[in-house]
């Protein structure tokens, strides 16, 4: 027999909005974002397209992402407009 979605059991999940911050959901991306601090232009596009709101602003005055929350989506990468943001693979634990 298959189980599909149905079958599973209501467990430690996002059931409602906003609680997603209190979990580290980090543990599921193939990839990881690298800010290159010297092409960063400090536009804040990366920041402001996150749909997971895993980017956080820095001491420094950088946007970089928390890899507690980043799921390795990619659009911090994508978005940037000088190029400062490259997606590497995630490495093994």
């Amino acid at each position: 027999m298959q189980l599909t979605w149905k079958d599973l059991k209501v467990g430690n999940i996002v059931t409602e909005p906003g609680n997603a911050s209190f979990r580290r959901t980090g543990d599921w991306r193939t990839q990881r974002p690298i800010l290159d601090k010297e092409a960063c232009v400090r536009c804040a596009l990366c920041w402001i397209h996150c749909p997971d709101a895993a980017i956080k602003l820095s001491e420094e005055g950088y946007f970089e992402s928390d890899l507690y929350y980043c799921k390795g989506c990619g659009i911090c990468a994508s978005v940037c407009p000088a190029g400062a943001i490259a997606m590497i693979e995630e490495e093994e634990k």
